[in-house]
């Protein structure tokens, strides 16, 4: 399948050709969905514009392009995937919608996204339309495959909080009709809808659930240095998509999968200043790394739950505290960190229902070579590809120069114009 490339501003993508980012790469059959373009139809500063997404891709161009526009259309497909309400997606959604959209006759102005999966179902698009203004609502919804519209919704009476929906059916009536409601994306709630009696019906099951699977599984990262520096309590030890609590995984991480943990050791030592033996956590006491007296309530939080802080070792007795490291280390360290792991260790909502290996994680990295030098920089895109190179990983990110990636192995840059 190819993918037409229709940009708002001559973007072009580089290293894979259309149709086979668009096939997901070379391991597109292997039973995991995985989502294989994103369209904006009218989304922020993006018109018409559909990009075939590889496994590794990396969004470039100067501020103002929409890198970031596009990375948080992603991330709100997933969420919705996910069962997400509107209104949690979109807490400002007159930002999404495109900057000269003039307002219909009713004062209504809205925005439209969509994107293609490929899986055993097939390859299957799912389009949303929503109005953003006067009122946040789903308006129009259709996921088709083949030609084929397996569902489709339409708002009938704005006066109610619904949507008239469609879906295929191929029995003694070719579809059935009801009405959903207008702030979730319809496709997540076919599973609870639909009987599964006919091969129609069967199809939209796997579709839509080929949909859901293919998005839940994303993790929005974008590493905050100076949240990482300081020691923090002992929890579920899931990263959080600031890794403001690496330390905490690192604790939990060092001791469950040494293999990973090793790969972790060398990716380290690779992009970060002097010798690295090792990277772990410590404990502290509870007023270590602290400029002020803890109140009796924190006190008591520790005592609870024991704080910690991540350090490398030197090898020679010396521990260097992760909190003096530069802004590019820490970010370095928490995006291999991030790749080499999985959703266990991550904060993701996956479709706990379909086995791991079942599923592609994707990894949205917005800002992904901020702060990094030169050398951890190709490391990392380095550490990126033989990580995606597998199959179940998958990166989209946002670079600012895309001089250094083009013609990579295994990166496909998409370039970006204001």
């Amino acid at each position: 399948m190819t993918v037409p490339l229709r940009f708002q501003s001559a973007a072009t993508v580089d290293a894979v050709p259309a149709e086979d980012a668009a096939r997901g790469g070379a391991a597109c059959h292997d039973g995991r969905p995985r989502v294989t373009a994103l369209r904006l139809s009218a989304f922020a500063t993006h018109r018409r514009a559909e990009f075939p997404l590889g496994p590794l891709t990396l969004f470039a161009g100067p501020s103002g392009s929409g890198k970031s526009s596009a990375l948080r259309a992603y991330e709100a497909l997933a969420r919705l995937g996910g069962g997400a309400s509107l209104g949690e997606v979109f807490p400002d959604p007159g930002a999404c919608v495109p900057e000269r959209a003039r307002p219909d006759a009713g004062r209504r102005r809205g925005f439209r996204i969509g994107c293609t999966v490929d899986g055993p179902a097939g390859v299957v698009r799912l389009d949303l339309a929503v109005q953003a203004e006067p009122e946040l609502r789903i308006v129009g919804e259709r996921l088709t495959t083949g030609g084929l519209t397996l569902l489709e919704t339409a708002l009938r009476d704005p006066s109610r909080p619904t949507v008239q929906a469609a879906w295929h059916t191929a029995g003694s009536s070719p579809v059935t009709r009801a009405p959903l409601p207008d702030d979730r994306l319809g496709t997540a709630l076919l599973p609870l809808r639909v009987a599964g009696r006919t091969d129609g019906q069967r199809q939209v099951l796997a579709a839509a659930e080929q949909m859901v699977v293919a998005l839940r599984s994303v993790f929005a990262c974008d590493p905050v240095p100076r949240h990482m520096r300081a020691p923090v309590p002992l929890g579920a030890g899931r990263l959080l998509p600031g890794c403001d609590n690496l330390a905490e995984v690192l604790w939990r991480t060092r001791s469950e999968c040494g293999r990973r943990h090793g790969l972790l050791v060398a990716a380290v030592r690779d992009g970060c200043a002097g010798q690295v033996v090792d990277v772990l956590a410590e404990q502290v006491s509870s007023g270590a790394g602290q400029g002020s007296v803890p109140t009796a309530r924190a006190v008591r939080a520790v005592r609870a739950a024991p704080a910690v802080r991540a350090v490398l070792d030197r090898g020679d007795g010396l521990r260097t505290p992760l909190g003096v490291l530069g802004d590019g280390e820490l970010r370095y360290l928490a995006l291999a960190l991030v790749l080499l792991t999985g959703p266990g260790v991550l904060e993701v909502d996956t479709a706990g229902e379909v086995p791991e290996a079942l599923q592609t994680l994707t990894v949205l990295a917005d800002g992904f070579d901020r702060d990094l030098d030169v050398r951890q920089r190709d490391q990392l895109v380095r550490l990126a590809a033989r990580m995606c190179e597998r199959g179940h990983i998958r990166l989209v990110g946002a670079v600012s120069d895309p001089s250094w990636a083009s013609g990579a192995d295994g990166v496909a840059v998409v370039h970006l114009e204001p």
